[in-house]
């Protein structure tokens, strides 16, 4: 990951002061590079992402225009957008001091900050807009001082201590500088007295729409209730399900998951089931084609696990349940089912 830009500002509202940086961070250290990237590499593959798209009226999206056309500067733009954020964070009965982090960076090389950043946005590497709230914590560390008899420690209470690398930030935006899609996750706040959502309706003034995991559980919930209803083994059916989105997906970005096929193949072209299927998905409004993006898909579709009646767990890769020579289930006359697994050169105590 190549970090072009990044800096932060500081909202105390323990101190009731807001510090505007007026200089990027320094990338050299290699401690805060890597603090940054962190947080940008975790946000950026989120499964858990909801995604949008500007209003035609959006004022941030005409500002980040602007700043693609050269007529606003990094800085500044972080400026205005500290400023909409530390406004409306004061609003709220107790605010939570938070530092912004806003980053300008690419997915992929190492190449240093960008004297023409405007020159790589319409290059083959990704790039993208990064905007994060780092609610400060408050944390026990040690204290040194010095008294008569020498050096003395103590314990002290410190108030501003960022997230951790490792942690999910709440409350983030990502934006796809190539095509203006923004991924992003936040939590409501009541602000003046109203509950709102701060990123996308207050800051970006854009759509939200389900993740693609959201989007994701609720088809396979949907093959596995169809699959039930005719006593047909669940099982299969969403192991089906899950092989063909891993096999459809394309290799870069987002894809529509043809539904109608997806039911073909979950329910071996039965047409009755696929009927119910379709009328099912029309009942909770998911489309025929439903966008996904393919490395979340391939993350939560790429294995199916389950535990039987019996406290047997077993996990395999989706695309068995189509390949009778790793995997098969028998539903036997007693109502049970058997599960035999086949072609195992070596097995392996985990």
């Amino acid at each position: 990951m190549n970090i072009n830009h990044a800096i932060l500002h500081v909202f105390d509202f323990v101190a009731c002061e807001n510090t505007f940086s007026r200089e990027e961070i320094d990338l050299s250290d290699k401690t805060a590079k890597n603090y940054v990237s962190r947080h940008a590499r975790k946000a950026l593959g989120n499964l858990d992402n909801k995604h949008g798209e500007f209003a035609g009226d959006s004022h941030f999206a005409e500002e980040l225009r602007a700043y693609f056309a050269g007529r606003v500067g990094f800085v500044d733009l972080s400026v205005e957008i500290g400023e909409f954020l530390a406004r409306e964070l004061g609003h709220m009965e107790k605010p939570v001091s938070t530092d912004l982090l806003v980053v300008d960076f690419e997915e992929g090389g190492d190449a240093g900050p960008l004297d023409d950043p405007e020159a790589a946005f319409d290059g083959p590497v990704p790039r993208f807009f990064g905007i994060f709230l780092l609610e400060s914590k408050q944390a026990y560390v040690h204290e040194t001082a010095f008294c008569d008899a020498g050096e003395r420690n103590g314990i002290a209470r410190h108030h501003a201590v960022l997230p951790n690398p490792s942690q999910k930030v709440p409350s983030y935006a990502i934006v796809d500088l190539r095509t203006l899609a923004v991924a992003f996750s936040d939590k409501k706040r009541t602000i003046a007295g109203e509950e709102t959502w701060l990123i996308p309706d207050g800051l970006l003034q854009c759509s939200m729409e389900a993740s693609t995991k959201e989007t994701f559980a609720a088809v396979t919930e949907l093959v596995e209730a169809v699959a039930e209803e005719y006593g047909q083994n669940a099982t299969v059916a969403l192991s089906r399900a899950k092989a063909y989105a891993v096999e459809n997906a394309v290799e870069d970005g987002f894809d529509d998951l043809d539904l109608r096929e997806m039911a073909e193949v979950a329910f071996e072209k039965d047409p009755v089931m696929s009927e119910r299927f379709e009328a099912a998905a029309q009942a909770v409004d998911l489309p025929e084609r439903v966008p996904l993006e393919r490395e979340a898909v391939r993350r939560v579709a790429r294995n199916h696990k389950i535990r039987t009646d019996t406290g047997i767990e077993v996990t395999f890769p989706a695309e068995y349940s189509r390949n009778p020579e790793y995997i098969t289930f028998t539903s036997e006359s007693d109502g049970t089912i058997s599960i035999q697994l086949k072609n195992i050169g070596s097995i392996e105590n985990r």
